[in-house]
C-alpha cells in the first residue's frame, strides 16, 4: 500500500511516500480503507521528536485520527462489519500504525461507527479533540449544567468542540478568542459572552464578567503563559483544566485560591491498552450528540491530501488554521 513514512524526526520535509506492506489482521483489530485524517498539534510534537515516549519505531506512519471504511475484520470482533463507515483515534503513536496511507490496522476498542450526519473530513477531524474535552469537560471537571465555564482558544481544534459540549451540557460559556471574526464563529458555537485576550487583559474581564470574583471552571486548550493567565481568571476554590501543560509554572497562586488543577493527555489511553474501552465509549456519546445536530466540527479552508502532509504540517504550526486541518486520501 502507499503510505507517507518518516525516516527520522525533524522537520515536515521528512515525510516521504513510499509503497509498504498492507497491515496484518490481528484479533480484535479491524483493516480500515482510511478516507480522512487530520493532524493535531501532537502529531507535530512526534514528528519532530519532542515526545519519544509516545513516539512510535522508525520507520513509522504517523496521525491517529481516522476516518474510514472497514474492509477486513480480525477475529473476536463483534461489532463491527466489513462495509461500516467508522472513525476514531486509533494510532500513529507507541506501538501502532498511523492514518497516512491508505489502509490502518486498529483496534477497535478506540473505534465507533462514524456519526451518520457528518461527512469522512468532518468525521476524522473529531476523534482528538473530542475525547480530550470530553475528558477534561465531564471526567475531570465534572461539568453542569448550573456551572460557569471559560474557555479558553474557542477556535481552536479542543477549544470549539469544548464550547459546543459545554453548550450540550447547558453550561453558561465564556471564550477568548483573537479577533472579531474568531468571535463571530465562538458565538456561533454555542459561547454566550466573547472575550478578546488582545483587547482586555485578564483582571479586566474577570471584574467586568463575575466582579472580580473569577471563573469556576477555566479550560485552558493553550497551555504555555496562558496557564499563568487561567490561574489568575480563576475564582477561589476554582477548577482549571489543562491539556497542554509541559512548562514550569509558579504553583502558588493555586495554594492563595484553593485551586484545583486537572492535566489532560488522552494518548494516555491509548499507550495504556487496559483504558483503550474509554475512549470508543466517549466515541459512542460524540457520535450521539453529532447525530443530534449538537455537535459539528470546524473545518478550515484548507483540506490537503494525505501526500500533501508535510504542507498541512507546517500550516498548523503557522497559526494560520481556524479549526481543524483535513486530509483526504485520494491515492
Amino acid at each position: 500500500m502507499k503510505a507517507m513514512i518518516i525516516e527520522g524526526f525533524g522537520e515536515a520535509s521528512e515525510f516521504i511516500l513510499k509503497e509498504i506492506e498492507k497491515p496484518s489482521l490481528k484479533p480484535n483489530h479491524v483493516l480500515i480503507e482510511v478516507a480522512a485524517t487530520s493532524v493535531n498539534p501532537i502529531d507535530i510534537k512526534v514528528r519532530s521528536g519532542a515526545v519519544p515516549a509516545a513516539a512510535p519505531c522508525l520507520p513509522a506512519v504517523l496521525h491517529g485520527d481516522v476516518a474510514g471504511v472497514v474492509a477486513e475484520v480480525g477475529e473476536g470482533v463483534k461489532d463491527f462489519c466489513v462495509g461500516d463507515e467508522v472513525f476514531g483515534c486509533a494510532g500513529g503513536f507507541k506501538g501502532t500504525g498511523g492514518a497516512l496511507a491508505e489502509y490502518m490496522l486498529a483496534d477497535v476498542r478506540l473505534l465507533a461507527k462514524k456519526p451518520k450526519n457528518l461527512t469522512m473530513e468532518e468525521a476524522a477531524a473529531l476523534p482528538l479533540v473530542g475525547i480530550t474535552a470530553w475528558e477534561a469537560l465531564f471526567e475531570r471537571g465534572k461539568l453542569k449544567s448550573t456551572d460557569r465555564i471559560l474557555i479558553h482558544g474557542g477556535t481552536g481544534g479542543v477549544g470549539h468542540i469544548a464550547i459546543q459540549l459545554a453548550r450540550y451540557a447547558g453550561a453558561d460559556i465564556y471564550t477568548t478568542v483573537s479577533s472579531g471574526e474568531k468571535g463571530q464563529i465562538a458565538k456561533k458555537l454555542g459561547a454566550n459572552f466573547i472575550l478578546n485576550y488582545k483587547e482586555e487583559k485578564v483582571e479586566e474581564y474577570v471584574q467586568k464578567y463575575t466582579n472580580g470574583e473569577g471563573f469556576p471552571i477555566v479550560f485552558d486548550t493553550i497551555g504555555g503563559d496562558n496557564l499563568d493567565k487561567s490561574f489568575q481568571a480563576a475564582s477561589i476554590n476554582g477548577t482549571v483544566l489543562n491539556i497542554a501543560a509541559r512548562s514550569t509554572h509558579d504553583l502558588s497562586p493555586l495554594h492563595a485560591k484553593g485551586l484545583s488543577l486537572h492535566v489532560t493527555f488522552m494518548l494516555l489511553k491509548i499507550l495504556n491498552e487496559s483504558k483503550r474501552d474509554n475512549h470508543g465509549a466517549i466515541l459512542k456519546e460524540l457520535s450521539v450528540i453529532a447525530e443530534d445536530n449538537k455537535l459539528k466540527p470546524l473545518i478550515d479552508k484548507r483540506v490537503f491530501t494525505i501526500e500533501e502532509v508535510a504542507k498541512a504540517h507546517d500550516y498548523l504550526a503557522s497559526g494560520s488554521a481556524v479549526g481543524k486541518v483535513v486530509l483526504v486520501n485520494k491515492w
